[in-house]
């Protein structure tokens, strides 16, 4: 070897071949030591071993668990220990993963440690103290409270089998959601049928465009899952009603049921879930060209005991399903009937006087040509009940079917009507005349038909039981409507006139005056003529109750009005001064205020708001939680910047 280092080139070269007879003494060179230089190299990687004999290789083939078949790996993963060793293989490769996932709970082997039963140790100097021996990672019960989401691209078949394997010993999954999936590789039948191998304790699934799972995954979830609550399918074309038919079989604890634009459910999956569901309280079925009244009355009449919950929306059903309900649906409470096309006038008037539905507290009518003044007043007396009443594009409603109506239903608490335009003012002010003592909100959105018509409606009783109004787009009701309504319902506390830009300062400030108790929410977005004298009012008369103030797109605000709020409302949490016309000094009076305690603040679009008003907002963001700057082109992002590392509590959005 010191003749190998020594070697100074002054003997002969050695012309071919190797320093070695035998090429194993080549690992020799790598123990020359550090005075030996050798070029770097990467080691080339080989799958399998060599065996030298002479300057013969020979190769011996690496043993391989792959070489198994799937039957034996199936074997050993069935006879792992725990969780953690079963997702360590999992890493392993896709094959490991799929194969994993296939083994069911009840496949799976125990060990011989864990039947043996644990003795308790008593310490030698205490009677009472005891210790038990075991193993500290215990798996975890699979109660199923674990929660899993996939959406677009993420929905894949292997990651369903990875969540079935790591959920497995961790709780167990209890709630599913896919929405949507991958366009290459997305969740198929192999991928759900991974779920209930492996999610025995699943109580929530929800599938929604999902197109390539069929009936088969979905008779694999009934087949794995019994514990199945909720079942959410959504535009899953797939489906029919051979995979609903295994569901309502096999998943008896089914308590709730949305489906949703899967055209080949109908009828027969319908009738199964009435026949076999006994526990279901929610129903919701929308736009299924397959369902008709055969399966819809079929399952109101069978799960009428406990069905509380039901949504009809864009169905080929007609009058005698609705007569079903007004006859079975004793325990509905909720009810939403929308685009019922070929439901008349005759199956909503059945529905109310069939004297069934005495338990509803809550219905929704949206575009259902059928609802007119005479069933709407027949649902007010047969609903007795009744306390939340929405009617969406009810064209042939008018002002005698609103006031039947209210004269009828006496424990409706809140009425929302939209987009019902042959409803005019004298309606709207004699269903408040003529309604219950419960009545406590009001809201209309979009009726074309309300106008002012001055003071020539007769002064008609107060209700005195409303605290919330909401008129939003209803371009007709002026001052003169506002006038009105304030003089019939001084208790007002919450007020949204967003949308009225006709609204003038003397309506505004006519229904303040009349108000006997102070607001509380005022929303006065886009009510484009009002000025500072109705801010001023406002604060003046209600500051020692307000807490929520929005003047969005109020042009003609100027600091006036923040000079006013600064000084009398004490309990303003949020404001809303977005394209009004502030400037850096109506700032500066909010700041000054000693007792004023602001949380949200929304200066949006407030072009003469710049930089010196920092030290403002630095003051204001003592309390601040958010901070609206948007579209304040005179602030400089420097300046944001600043504010965000001083409000660091502050949510601040430029």
């Amino acid at each position: 070897m010191p003749a190998l280092v020594n070697y100074s080139g002054d003997d002969d070269f050695y012309a071919a071949g190797s320093f070695y007879s035998n090429p194993m003494d080549l690992g020799c060179l790598l123990s020359i030591g550090p005075s030996a230089y050798y070029r770097p190299s990467k080691r080339a990687r080989n799958d399998s071993q060599f065996a030298f004999e002479g300057s013969d290789f020979e190769q011996v083939r690496k043993p391989s668990i792959e070489v198994l078949p799937d039957e034996c790996l199936f074997e050993i993963f069935r006879r792992l220990d725990g969780g953690k060793e079963r997702s360590s293989c999992a890493c392993v490769s896709k094959k490991w993963l799929m194969l994993l996932s296939s083994v069911r709970k009840v496949d799976l082997c125990k060990s011989p440690a864990a039947d043996k039963v644990i003795q308790p140790l008593k310490l030698d100097n205490s009677d009472d103290t005891e210790m038990t021996t075991g193993e500290e990672d215990q798996e975890l019960e699979n109660d199923g409270y674990l929660t899993r989401c996939l959406e677009g691209k993420k929905a894949t078949d292997i990651r369903l089998a990875a969540i079935a394997v790591g959920t497995s010993s961790r709780g167990g999954l209890g709630k599913l959601s896919v929405r949507g999936s991958n366009s290459f590789r997305g969740v198929t039948n192999l991928g759900l049928s991974a779920v209930a191998q492996g999610c025995p304790s699943l109580k929530s699934l929800s599938l929604w465009n999902v197109s390539s799972v069929g009936d088969e995954g979905l008779i694999e979830i009934a087949k794995g899952c019994p514990l199945l609550e909720k079942l959410d399918l959504c535009q899953c074309p797939s489906i029919s009603n051979r995979g609903l038919i295994a569901i309502a079989e096999r998943c008896p604890n089914l308590t709730a049921l949305n489906v949703e634009a899967c055209s080949r459910i109908g009828n027969e999956g319908l009738q199964a879930i009435g026949r076999f569901c006994s526990k279901l309280q929610s129903i919701s079925i929308r736009d299924c060209t397959l369902v008709g009244d055969h399966g819809v009355s079929s399952l109101l009449s069978s799960a009428s005991s406990v069905l509380t919950k039901v949504k009809l929306q864009a169905l080929n059903i007609t009058d005698f399903s609705l007569a079903v309900i007004g006859h079975y649906g004793k325990a509905v409470t909720n009810l939403v009937l929308s685009g019922l096309q070929n439901v008349s006038e005759k199956g909503f008037w059945v529905m109310g006087n069939a004297q069934a539905l005495q338990n509803l507290v809550s219905l929704t009518i949206t575009s259902c040509r059928g609802t007119t003044d005479v069933s709407l007043e027949a649902i007010g007396k047969g609903c007795t009940n009744l306390k939340q009443m929405c009617l969406r594009n009810c064209c042939f409603v008018s002002d005698n079917g609103l006031v039947g109506f209210a004269k009828a239903a006496g424990s409706l608490e809140s009425l929302q009507l939209e987009e019902c335009n042959r409803v005019t003012q004298a309606g709207i002010i004699s269903a408040l005349s003529n309604c219950g003592a419960k009545l406590r909100s009001l809201t209309l959105v979009k009726c074309m038909g309300i106008k002012d018509i001055g003071s020539a409606v007769p002064m008609l009783s107060c209700c005195i039981s409303l605290r919330s109004l909401s008129v939003r787009n209803c371009p007709g009701f002026g001052s003169a409507s506002l006038a009105l309504v304030g003089r019939l319902c001084p208790q007002l506390q919450n007020v949204d006139l967003s949308g009225l830009y006709g609204m003038t300062d003397a309506g505004i400030l006519s229904l303040l005056e009349s108000l006997e108790e102070g607001l509380v929410k005022v929303n006065l977005n886009g009510c484009l003529n009002l000025t500072d004298e109705v801010v001023v009012a406002l604060a003046r008369l209600h500051g020692e109750t307000l807490e929520v103030l929005s003047l969005d797109g109020c042009r003609k605000i100027t600091d006036a009005s923040l000079a006013a709020i600064a000084d009398n409302c004490l309990f303003l949490r949020e404001l809303d001064v977005s394209k009004c016309a502030i400037t850096d000094s109506g700032l500066a009076f909010l700041s000054c205020a000693d007792r004023i305690n602001l949380q949200v603040l929304s200066i949006s679009a407030c072009s003469e708001i710049s930089h010196k008003s920092l030290s403002s907002l630095k003051k204001l963001g003592k309390t601040l939680v958010g901070l609206n700057l948007q579209n304040c082109t005179a602030i400089s992002n420097r300046s944001v910047e600043l504010l965000v590392e001083s409000l660091w509590r502050c949510d601040i959005l430029a």
